[in-house]
């Protein structure tokens, strides 16, 4: 920085006066001149942003029933979620978005076309936004039950010929830019969805090779993946007669731009233990993301086609059954902490590269936090060169979207 004449003049001007007058003066002190230019103020390290890199993903996971948006400037994509599918005696019907009214008996379709659109109009803040639809295998509109799902439609060819044409008509319909599936999953039910264990894995392949052949090229097709590769019933990775679950990564990888890992709800402390919901490495936990990726690795996925998904709340429990929430939103959690002294937040395991909440001195549940997001970006994406990062869910986060800026950064930081 360039120093004033005007400043060395007046700096020279206090040594003569105060050699001659002594430093016993009762005047009070002239005020240290200032240089006339000053350095900007910095600007808080929590509001900067990365600049986006060709290639890199952040996908929001936005459900019908939230209020809160995603932020259009933190996102390179997002996940409408969801549409559902409607089966009758096993042939395929139509699908619908899900409405955020939950009329019962009925279904109100311009709250839920209103809701989706609240959505598109995000390209007015962000035209790059890539917009895809996620089908999920629950039931939500008061107009539909379960009656087959996913299961039924994969199962036969005319089922599926007709739900990717009804795919390719919407995303033309609504100019939107791709099909997410989020079927939880083939070959089990953990939500009273139809499922054959003998054939739900084979069929769901189809399913998506069917997809792929009528949407071509130039839309997206992901799903939403499962932690491990597909296990027979028994838990054995080898056929024993069993059947099969979750999905047979290997087959479907031609037909699919990338997987929507869902790195999270892997465990949790329901049954006592220190068990970590997105660890990226713990033995007190059922399994992992550093085994997870290892099983996509070995069914031929490039690292640059994995996104890594981070929860934006903290799990406790799965079943409930001792009457507290199975999950907090993380802006909730920061909340109850704040008022409840008996929770206390942001504790660390440095083995799980995770935080955890205790009550009253008890693991309690975990989550990410913007550290841990940090940490994930530097392993994952730095290191292994991961495609991006996406989120469940964009609601969950604070109004000031903490854990968003958080995956921004950490996808697109220079490493």
């Amino acid at each position: 920085m360039k120093v004033s004449l005007r400043f060395l003049n007046q700096l020279l001007l206090s040594v003569f006066l105060v050699t001659f007058m002594g430093c016993g003066s009762d005047e009070p002190d002239s005020p240290t001149p200032k240089p006339e230019t000053e350095e900007p103020t910095p600007e808080p390290e929590q509001n900067k942003l990365e600049t986006l890199k060709e290639g890199r993903l952040v996908i929001a996971y936005a459900p019908y029933y939230r209020s809160m948006l995603p932020n259009p400037e933190l996102v390179t994509n997002i996940s409408y979620s969801f549409a559902e599918v409607y089966v009758r005696d096993g042939v395929y019907q139509t699908f619908k978005l899900q409405d955020p009214s939950f009329a019962q008996g009925s279904y109100n379709q311009t709250a839920a076309e209103n809701r989706f659109r609240e959505i598109l109009a995000l390209r007015s803040k962000n035209p790059n936004i890539k917009i895809s639809l996620s089908f999920s295998h629950t039931v939500s509109n008061g107009d539909n039950y379960q009656d087959g799902g996913f299961s039924a439609i994969a199962a036969t060819d005319e089922n599926r010929k007709k739900f990717a044409q009804d795919c390719l008509d919407f995303l033309k319909k609504w100019n939107i830019d791709g099909i997410d599936l989020d079927w939880e999953f083939p070959g089990l039910s953990w939500s009273g969805a139809a499922f054959d264990p003998i054939h739900d894995v084979d069929n769901y392949t189809l399913l998506v090779k069917q997809l792929r052949e009528t949407l071509g090229r130039q839309y997206l097709l992901t799903f939403a993946g499962y932690v491990m590769d597909k296990r027979t019933l028994n838990g054995s990775r080898t056929e024993d007669g069993s059947g099969w679950r979750y999905i047979d990564l290997k087959a479907v990888r031609p037909y699919v731009d990338y997987v929507n890992i869902m790195a999270y709800d892997i465990d949790s402390p329901e049954d006592g233990g220190r068990g970590f919901q997105s660890a990226v490495s713990s033995s007190t936990s059922w399994w992992d993301i550093t085994r997870c990726l290892a099983e996509y690795r070995e069914a031929g996925y490039d690292y640059n086609q994995l996104v890594l998904g981070i929860p934006f709340y903290m799990r406790h429990s799965f079943s409930g059954a001792d009457g507290e929430p199975v999950a907090i939103d993380y802006r909730d959690l920061i909340v109850k902490a704040a008022n409840d002294k008996t929770y206390k937040i942001d504790n660390w395991d440095s083995s799980a590269q995770t935080p955890y909440v205790t009550r009253n001195g008890q693991f309690w549940g975990s989550y990410d936090n913007e550290e841990s997001i940090v940490k994930k970006g530097r392993r994952y994406i730095g290191g292994l060169g991961m495609k991006g990062m996406l989120y469940w869910d964009s609601g969950a986060d604070d109004d000031r979207y903490t854990l968003s800026k958080a995956c921004w950064n950490a996808v697109m930081k220079a490493y």
